[in-house]
């Protein structure tokens, strides 16, 4: 009799369907900038991106990340990072262990944080060297992060070594694998260089997860903008809600004005259909890079928007294009431009949003601090008073 119940309990327990929630469609709310490696992220080693030193501690790296952060806030309203992580990064313990200090001072302010995994060296060929390691190293991130509200997932960046299949599989059994990870925090890279999400946004595996594209210029010969707009929108199929641009960007160093609606320049072209997308779709994205990428013989990537100075902690960050970072703040939901424009005023020490707290209307409503979300409360205008 007590073997049949057990038998009975088992197949009933079996027949149970876990339901995870929806991801959070306000990808509008990802207003962000990758933190990158001088060099690029494809690392047989650690991963130390520009502005750390593999020598620095924990304090030390969270004294510099709040110090860039801080910049970042104040410059262009950012509320998340994406960061790079591989098995070497996870594996070295102390170095691991000085490196979460980004990741920790960024989840203190309330920022998001998606920690992405990049293959183990360029000549991987968009594929996972070692399965195994890549397992230990997520279940590693995963219990030490899956808690925190504010720490995404992404398990691949640029599969483009696998055919749409063996991805979605490969993601799928990451899923069931890292349980400890909410589905509603992951974000699945699309087919090729992240860079289509139709398959992904039909397969029903992944109907609880963000999803991660990225599009760039250098991907695809020259268009106009109106069809750069088309195929964009295209390549997001049905899941745009979904979707957050991870990676896109442009040259910040060569003087190109991105606000020129009439420019015949393919990046400015670009940029502006990628921000109207974004725009039209309430999407949020992390522009490539904030800091750090490929150098070429200038010495930082040309596509970074931020240019680094300073040392030790004190590390600032100045915008390399003013309508670069413009574009981008018109991608997020921004007004840009015109006489009726309106601010978020930031407060330096902490990268939180002045707002009138309640929100009312009445005279004498306090004012105070908070994440900023881009409610009208936290909008500002300047005004001339009349004296110069």
């Amino acid at each position: 009799m007590l073997i049949a119940l057990v038998a009975t309990a088992l197949a009933a327990a079996a027949s149970l369907t876990v339901s995870t929630s929806p991801a959070n469609a306000a990808t509008s709310q990802f207003r962000g900038m990758n933190w990158a490696v001088l060099g690029d992220n494809f690392s047989t080693g650690t991963l130390v991106v520009q502005g750390l030193s593999q020598s620095d501690s924990n304090a030390t790296v969270r004294a510099k990340a709040n110090a860039l952060y801080d910049d970042m806030a104040s410059t262009m309203g950012i509320n998340t990072v994406r960061l790079p992580i591989n098995t070497h990064t996870v594996a070295n313990t102390t170095w691991w262990n000085a490196y979460r200090g980004a990741i920790d001072a960024a989840t203190a302010r309330g920022w998001k944080v998606i920690l992405a995994y990049w293959e183990d060296g360029a000549a991987s060929g968009g594929r996972i060297i070692n399965l195994a390691a890549w397992n230990s190293m997520w279940s590693s991130v995963t219990n030490t992060y899956g808690s925190n509200s504010n720490v995404y997932f992404e398990p691949m960046n640029e599969p483009h070594g696998y055919s749409s299949a063996e991805w979605r599989n490969i993601a799928a059994n990451w899923l069931d694998y890292h349980y400890s990870a909410p589905a509603n925090r992951v974000l699945i890279g699309g087919t090729g260089y992240s860079q289509d999400l139709r398959d992904i946004c039909n397969d029903s595996r992944f109907n609880s997860t963000l999803l991660s594209f990225h599009h760039y210029a250098f991907f695809y010969s020259a268009m106009t903008y109106d069809a750069f707009r088309s195929h964009i929108q295209t390549r997001l199929g049905n899941c745009a809600s979904r979707a957050v641009a991870t990676e896109f960007g442009a040259p910040m160093s060569t003087g190109l004005n991105y606000g020129d609606a009439n420019s015949t320049d393919n990046f400015v072209r670009h940029i502006r259909a990628m921000a109207q997308v974004m725009r039209d779709n309430q999407m949020g994205g992390t522009y490539w890079p904030a800091l750090g990428g490929k150098p070429g013989n200038i010495g930082y990537d040309w596509y970074s928007m931020y240019a680094l100075s300073g040392s030790g902690t004190d590390l600032n960050l100045t915008v390399r294009n003013t309508s670069g970072a413009d574009r981008i703040r018109y991608a997020w939901g921004d007004t840009i431009g015109g006489g009726d424009s309106t601010y978020r005023i930031n407060v330096r020490h902490s990268g939180k949003a002045m707002e009138v707290q309640q929100p009312n209307t009445d005279n004498g409503a306090r004012v105070g601090q908070y994440t900023y979300n881009g409610n009208a409360w936290q909008q500002w205008q300047f005004q001339d008073a009349g004296s110069g």
